[in-house]
């Protein structure tokens, strides 16, 4: 029998922080209750952001709590080949569109319709909605991106992505959503609108990136934050349209800040490296973030 295997997938564009903390400790006592493995992946795409420095860190921070993983550590900035060829079988299948609009002009776009009165479709995160470039640019400057060499990106054709993935789409949960829910959890791919696979500057997104590494990795086990529960609907359409297998997925309850908001690397938030320096414990760690013993994590 094949061995479960799970996987922590830091970004290095910051110093981790409890709540890294916390989905690294359960990925790792869930991968050792079960007798599985746990892989980790350094999701490094953003090459404007991710440092050296701060994957040392990381691998100092995660040694420092104990974890140990397999070796080789699978970096995404390594494979973008891999990340091209799933995109290119979609473009093949005519699933991809290209789209000259900026976020910026999206954006306002968005507010011009808000201040007028037409309510603009957010994704579930509360995300503008792409709408199409022709809601947000006029017919001439799109074809004339289009014939230049204007910055673009290339974004999934949800309509035509749900009609070729075919059957209604679930996944297993075993944590819970935002609202408790678990179990067999019905995907709602269609609320992200044309989600970006690619953009002319950078060669995946995280959404492609993540789905493709998890099958090519044989990843059984995806455990992470809650924030991600519903962005797992788009990971769903993407497997089904890949043919890649689907995960079993466990969303866990997020550290937060004493007024509620999720801790984040930019603000500095609870550091594992400033802790450490001032006189923390792993064990003490472990406690913080709730995961005294085994069972402790949900």
């Amino acid at each position: 029998m094949n061995r479960p295997v799970f996987r922590f997938a830091p970004s290095p564009n910051g110093r981790l922080h409890l709540g890294h903390a916390l989905s690294a400790l359960l990925n790792a006592d869930r991968a050792q209750a079960a007798g599985g493995r746990l892989l980790l992946r350094i999701e490094d795409i953003d090459r404007t952001r991710c440092r050296p420095e701060f994957e040392a860190a990381i691998f100092d921070d995660l040694r420092w709590l104990g974890l140990h993983w397999e070796e080789p550590v699978r970096h995404q900035s390594r494979h973008f080949a891999d990340y091209r060829a799933a995109l290119d079988g979609l473009v093949r299948r005519g699933l991809v569109i290209p789209s000259f609009a900026s976020r910026r002009e999206i954006a306002d776009a968005a507010a011009a319709a808000q201040a007028a009165g037409r309510p603009w479709p957010r994704d579930p995160d509360g995300a503008i909605v792409f709408a199409g470039d022709e809601a947000v640019l006029p017919a001439a400057e799109i074809a004339r991106r289009r014939a230049g060499d204007a910055p673009m990106a290339l974004r999934l054709d949800h309509e035509k992505a749900l009609a070729a993935a075919g059957d209604t789409l679930f996944w297993d949960e075993t944590g819970a959503g935002p609202c408790g829910q678990s179990g067999r959890i019905a995907a709602l791919p269609w609320r992200w609108g044309d989600i970006v696979l690619a953009r002319k500057e950078t060669p995946t997104s995280y959404h492609l990136s993540v789905v493709v590494d998890d099958g090519l990795q044989g990843i059984t086990h995806v455990v992470r934050g809650r924030d991600l529960f519903a962005a797992t609907a788009v990971h769903r359409l993407l497997q089904r349209l890949l043919g890649l297998p689907a995960p079993v997925y466990h969303h866990h309850r997020l550290i937060v800040d004493e007024s509620g908001r999720k801790l984040s690397k930019s603000a500095g938030d609870t550091a594992l490296g400033a802790l450490r320096a001032q006189g923390a414990t792993p064990a003490q760690i472990r406690a913080r973030v709730g995961l005294a013993n085994l069972t402790a994590g949900r």
